[in-house]
Formats: structure tokens, sequence, C-alpha cells
């Protein structure tokens, strides 16, 4: 029997100081497009995504709100959680650091760092950026702050450490095993470099707040919030019990996150896990930010895109395509209105949507609403099934990399194919002259959008199941297992009377002035 195909993956838990925003909605959206592929492709996934509730930070914006930090969190968490039915994500699991199930693991993992001798007691004094939850060296200041423009204070105090210098070339040996371990390759070099140039001791407790998950036997110390964000990764799969979805799962097999907190999942994430003595997960992939109209997203600027403005405009699917399709994956991006609207309306309205819309309605017409009989194929049309068939591999390439980008090229590629085909071929001039191969030609178009519309199911949920739903596709094969001849559509399936699935983006003015 074959070995099982399962596939971890993550969001970074997000920050609990203020609503999801766009940023966060792009993170969700392209690890739940990997999700789903992965699932279509045979694959028993397990998709993570939660809260990051502790920490200085959280305590001070609470106290800031006139709430306690539970109720604040609790309030927080809950716009986080309803982001997966804003932007129709399929996530197994919704972690909350303020879970009991992660304080015992983030313990665990403490009791394990410290009996393998990585962990001792000492005096720290360095600068800290509360915002960042992040201490700085001197020579990384730059005018008396963080390198992210975040204010520093001086701060002393008896901490336990981390023995993060001792693990410069078990971290270097560790990259050059698993060259796929960093992505992308611009990132990986800033990483090796940093680590090459040398590592410091890591400061991992407080005893100046207490909002947080407690040392074990050290009532007084907090542990350092990166150490607790970090486990969710693995309390969530049911550490420390090893057995059940840790087995199955751990160690995952990608880390999707912002590029801002690179350094904490590639350097010290691995060593923290090494010293445990547990696996590192194998790939960590940090995507590149958004800005609005070409400036940084701020509230005050009137550029803060929210998810929920985004998809009302919109519509869901829409949004989901422009954020994967838009730029190359793990670089910046700017959003513009123009551009959405550009992808809505060309990408989907006039090249995909005209496609199903036309063959299926010249089927309804010509063919009593049936899929048509076919004959023998013709050099045009094994060409273009040949493209259709061929898909899934380039897919399946694209995804493995997180360019998803690249997939959708790929797919666009054939739509584009596709409707080059159905002006050489004229079905409508076809119905005068030879009706049979008519029938052929929008026989294989059909084809065609039955495998466009099953892999466009990732990151178009709703809308390819509207356009099975329009060629009678059973629910039963919508995976990649049905995509080539064997789940090809059977002809003389009665179809339903077409309807319009991508309709052109007009702004309201616009549309009363063309009225």
């Amino acid at each position: 029997m074959a070995a099982a195909k399962r596939y971890y993956l993550t969001t970074p838990i997000y920050y609990v100081n203020d609503a999801p925003h766009i940023g966060h909605a792009y993170t969700s959206v392209a690890c739940d497009a990997l999700a789903r592929f992965k699932r279509l492709d045979g694959y028993e996934v397990k998709f993570l995504t939660g809260t990051d509730e502790h920490g200085q930070k959280v305590a001070k914006s609470a106290a800031d709100a006139g709430m306690g930090p539970q109720a604040f969190t609790d309030r927080v968490s809950q716009h986080f959680r309803d982001l997966s039915g804003v932007m129709n994500l399929s996530n197994d699991d919704f972690i909350r650091t303020t879970e009991p199930r992660h304080a015992r693991a983030c313990q665990e993992l403490w009791r394990r760092m410290k009996a393998n001798g990585h962990i001792y007691l000492g005096k720290f004094a360095g600068w800290y950026a509360v915002r960042d939850e992040a201490f700085y060296d001197e020579s990384e200041l730059v005018d008396g702050k963080a390198p992210t423009g975040a204010e520093v204070e001086w701060f002393e105090e008896e901490n336990y450490f981390f023995d993060l210098s001792k693990w410069q070339q078990p971290l270097l040996d560790f990259y050059e095993a698993n060259p796929r371990f960093l992505a992308p390759r611009t990132r990986r070099n800033e990483i090796v470099s940093f680590v090459s140039s040398g590592l410091r001791d890591l400061s991992i407790s407080r005893t100046s707040f207490t909002w947080g998950v407690p040392v074990p036997d050290e009532s007084k110390h907090i542990m350092y919030v990166w150490i607790d964000a970090l486990t969710n990764y693995m309390s969530a799969a049911g550490f420390p019990d090893e057995s059940g979805e840790y087995a199955k799962f751990w160690p995952a097999d990608l880390h999707m996150v912002g590029k801002d907190i690179i350094r904490f999942h590639t350097v010290y994430w691995p060593a923290f896990l090494m010293a445990a003595g547990l696996k590192p997960p194998k790939r960590v992939f940090a995507h590149g930010w958004w800005t609005s109209e070409g400036q940084k997203m701020s509230k005050s600027l009137g550029n803060f895109l929210t998810p929920q403005d985004l998809i009302a405009r919109y519509g869901l699917d829409p949004v989901r395509y422009f954020l994967l399709r838009e730029l190359p994956f793990g670089q910046d991006g700017n959003f513009s209105h123009a551009a959405m609207i550009r992808r809505i309306n060309t990408d989907l309205a006039n090249d995909f949507g005209n496609l199903v819309q036309r063959v299926l309605t010249q089927i309804n017409r010509n063919c009593d609403a049936k899929v048509p009989e076919h004959g023998e194929f013709a050099d045009a049309d094994r060409a273009l099934l040949g493209a259709a068939h061929g898909l899934l591999d380039r897919a399946r390439a694209e995804y493995d990399e997180q360019q998803f980008h690249r997939a959708l090229e790929a797919q666009w590629e054939v739509v584009g194919a596709a409707n080059r085909y159905v002006d050489e071929q004229a079905p409508w001039a076809l119905k005068k002259t030879d009706a049979k191969r008519m029938a052929t030609v929008l026989y294989v178009l059909a084809e065609t959008i039955r495998h466009l519309a099953i892999l466009a199911q990732p990151v178009m949920p709703g809308s390819a199941a509207r356009m099975l739903d329009l060629l009678e596709v059973p629910n039963g094969l919508r995976t990649f297992s049905s995509l080539g001849s064997s789940g090809a559509l059977k002809s003389g399936t009665a179809l339903p009377k077409p309807e319009g699935v991508f309709p052109r983006y007009v702004e309201e003015g616009q549309a009363k002035a063309g009225g």
C-alpha cells in the first residue's frame, strides 16, 4: 500500500493589535490556495492559522483600550477568526496562544531545551523595541531607532538566555543540507549572511510584565513572546503528545510568513527545535508587502484596505485571483484599483468568462443543450486538449515553489489558446457546412473548460464550482484524479442554461452614462 500523502502548512499567527487588513488576507489566501490544491491532488492536509496574543505590546494595547488583556484578545482574535469566512478560507484549525494546549506545548519545549543544556540564567542589558518584540544591537540602530523604525528603550533585567551563539555553524550546515528550507533566494541570501556574521545569545524571558506563558517552575519569569508565538505550529499538531496529528504532520511542510519575521522563523525557530531534539520545518517562504496606490498603507492617508471593503466592491473570487496573479509571489507589489479593474475586465470577464459563455451558449443552441458527440480529433483539437491535459504538471511544479502567479499564467495561456481555437474553427459557421465537425469543436472546448475550471478551484473556488455546475460535472469528479481523458465529459449529458460567471466591472457613474 502506498504511503499516505500528507501536507501541513501554516500562516503566521496574526498579532492581535488591530483588525485584519489586505496583507493578512494575502498570506491567508496564498495558504488557502495551496491547501486546496494539495487536497485536490490527493493529500491529507492540515492548514493552520490563528492569533498571537501575548507580550508587552498586547498588554499595552489592552490597557490603552481600557480593557483587560484576555477580554481584549478575545475581541480582536475574533476578527481574525471571521477572516476565514470573509475570504472563504479552508483552514482546519485556528490556534490562539492563550489556549491551555498552547501553554503546555511551550513549557515542554522550554523543558527540553533546558534539559539539553541550552538555557541559562543571566543578566540582560540592551535595546528593546516593544512594537517589534525584538532586541537590537547598538550597531543595528538607525538614528536611535530599530531598523524597522520602531522606538527602542534601554532594558536591563535578570533573564534566562538561549545559547544562540553556539548555533551559527549548525544552522549554516542545516541551510546547506536543506536548500529548499528558505525561499525566495533573496531572503535565503539575507539570512545566510546574517548567521555568517555571528550570533549572540538570546534573552528568552521577562520579569517586568506578566501577560504571557510562565516559564516552568519559575513564577517570576514569562517566556519571550517569540518562543511562545513560534511554538503554535507544534501545539496545534498536539505537541507534546508526539502520537496522533504530530506524528502524521510534523515537521511542517511550509510556514508562510511575511518578510519582516523571516529571522525569527529561520534562525531562532530551527535553533530552538534542534536544541530540544526536534525536527525543524521543511520550508519557510517569505512573501513581500503590498503598498496601496504607491504608498504605504495607513488609516491617516485613507488608503488602508480591508478585505471586506474590497470584496464588497469587486467580489470575493476576483479579489482572491488578483492577490495571487498580480505580482510575482515573494516580491513587493502595489495595489491599485485600476489594476484590479483591469484584471477583472480583461483576464476574468473578457478572456475566461467570455470563453465559457460563448461555448456553452453555442452548445445550448446548436446541440440540444447537451454535451455534444465528438468525431475523430484533428491536429488542432489534439493540440488544445494536450495543452489542457498538461496543465496539472505545470501547476504542481509552480505550487510546490509557491509561484502562484506562474501557475495562473500557465492556465491563462490555455485560456488564450482556447479563445484563438474558437475564432479559427468558427463553430457558428460549421453549423451550416459541417454539423459533425461543429460538434467535435464544441466538445473539445467544453472539455478544455472542464480542465480549466477544475484547476481554478484552489484560487477561485466559488466561480470554479459554478463553471463545473454548468458542465454538470459530478462532485466526485472534480479532483485532479479526474483530469485527462479518464474523467472526460460524457456526450449526451443534459446541460443547464448558460449564465455568466465573471461579470465586467463597471463604475457606477459609467453605468449611468451608458444607460
